[in-house]
């Protein structure tokens, strides 16, 4: 059994927060000394990691409670989907550094990592190409149901794959590395839009290419004739 002021060293919490998440219902400790001091099992250390992983994730103290107290929270499912948040919250953190450091290089303001206008133009040219085609009903159905914020994160995540593409440009484009990231796109796109299938990423790879707001944004994000590149990756993957 550990003390408050033990947990409090341990875990960087401040006793303070600790006797809060106790008189809330958040995190009571296991048992209490005869004078009345807070003494915490192993098992009260493992929650209070999952609350501090809930934390850093910016859930609400309520909300955390309501989750842990749910008669259907799994411990390892928790787990798995904050690992998850946490992977997504690493790559904006990466999308941002990369996105200062540019910002930190030029002499005029660029204000292009905000545009959320590449997705609203990426639905217009999917319905062009697509039409009402089961393919563009997944899309519309998965989009609708998220935020701003995470169709912008979406985007950005792809964009880093582009630019993992970059690296590779001036390489055989039909390499095992360009094949890898070609299908790494093609199951981002089958996670997170719809069903990517050899033939839609064909159709994909010649978008990117052809020009027009596309092949700006690739470019401009991952370097020229990174949009080309992808392109070649990808037609060679698909024959």
């Amino acid at each position: 059994m550990m003390t408050v002021h033990e947990v409090s060293k341990l875990a960087g919490v401040s006793i303070r927060t600790l006797q809060y998440y106790d008189k809330i219902g958040l995190l009571h400790p296991s048992k209490y000394s005869d004078a009345g001091y807070r003494l915490y099992a192993d098992t009260d250390l493992e929650r209070l990691q999952q609350i501090l992983l809930f934390r850093e994730l910016e859930f609400p103290l309520k909300d955390i409670r309501k989750i842990m107290e749910s008669p259907d929270y799994d411990r390892n499912k928790a787990l798995d989907q904050q690992i998850t948040l946490l992977k997504l919250k690493k790559d904006h953190l990466e999308n941002l550094i990369a996105f200062a450091m540019k910002v930190s290089r030029q002499k005029h303001t660029d204000f292009s990592a905000f545009d959320r206008s590449k997705l609203e133009e990426y639905a217009a040219r999917a319905k062009a190409a697509w039409g009402d085609s089961p393919e563009y009903r997944e899309y519309q159905e998965k989009s609708k149901a998220r935020t701003p914020e995470e169709r912008q994160l979406l985007e950005e995540r792809c964009m880093m794959i582009f630019r993992e593409f970059a690296a590779l440009k001036g390489t055989d484009p039909s390499s095992e590395a360009a094949r890898a990231l070609v299908i790494k796109l093609q199951n981002f796109m089958t996670e997170h839009f719809y069903k990517c299938t050899d033939k839609v990423l064909s159709e994909l790879g010649k978008m990117y290419a052809s020009g027009g707001e596309f092949t700006k944004n690739i470019d401009a994000y991952a370097g020229e004739g990174t949009a080309v590149f992808v392109m070649e990756a990808i037609q060679a993957y698909c024959g």
